[in-house]
């Protein structure tokens, strides 16, 4: 596949409506061919593991992202195993796909770390980073990238929901339901996930 690609990482633990409003503004801003949706096998920089198991988070981010035909899910961090690594995510995904445009999607709450991430400045030549600021942060990457990782501000609506709030409030006895798609809040009340 050449043309255009997004990357949109994620531990998706669960994937919410904000990952879908993200994904869609990205798409319609950039003019992407594919949104690969990627959920991440271990993430790094992440403090706990995630609460539901691999097949898990890839059932429910394959049920949120079903009805848009040009997102795709991609369990290549999950099948991989062990720490997921973004520059490896890369590489094999500007292998497979020899001349398209690849643009890796994420908040800039991550773009505040992106000096953390392994072989970033390999990452910065494989990819361009599509930014939503969120939390009042602005969209620069940490000083000793500036210059080196091609940044794009994206704007997207207003999202209310985080994975945090949503597991929080399932523990506690909520319902599924609230910035959640249905289908994804249907199989969470099927197997009970997030209750303990």
């Amino acid at each position: 596949m050449s043309g255009t690609i997004g990357i949109l990482g994620g531990t998706f633990d669960p994937p919410h409506l904000g990952h879908l409003a993200v994904a869609d503004a990205a798409r319609h801003a950039l003019g992407l061919d594919v949104v690969l949706v990627v959920p991440a096998g271990r993430a790094p920089l992440r403090d706990a593991p995630p609460l539901a198991s691999d097949s898990e988070r890839v059932a429910l981010t394959s049920l949120a992202f079903a009805d848009r035909p040009w997102a795709r899910v991609d369990a290549r961090e999950v099948r991989r195993g062990g720490t997921s690594w973004s520059v490896d995510t890369a590489r094999e995904v500007a292998a497979e796909n020899p001349g398209a445009r690849l643009i890796w999607i994420l908040g800039s709450d991550q773009l505040l770390k992106l000096d953390r991430w392994r072989d970033v400045a390999e990452l910065c030549r494989l990819v361009e980073f599509a930014v939503l600021a969120r939390d009042g942060l602005g969209v620069e990457p940490p000083a000793g990238l500036r210059g080196l990782a091609r940044v794009i501000p994206l704007r997207a609506p207003e999202a209310p929901w985080s994975s945090t709030a949503i597991r929080s409030g399932l523990k506690a006895g909520g319902a599924p339901g609230n910035g959640l798609p249905p289908a994804v809040a249907a199989l969470i009340e099927e197997r009970g996930l997030y209750r303990a």
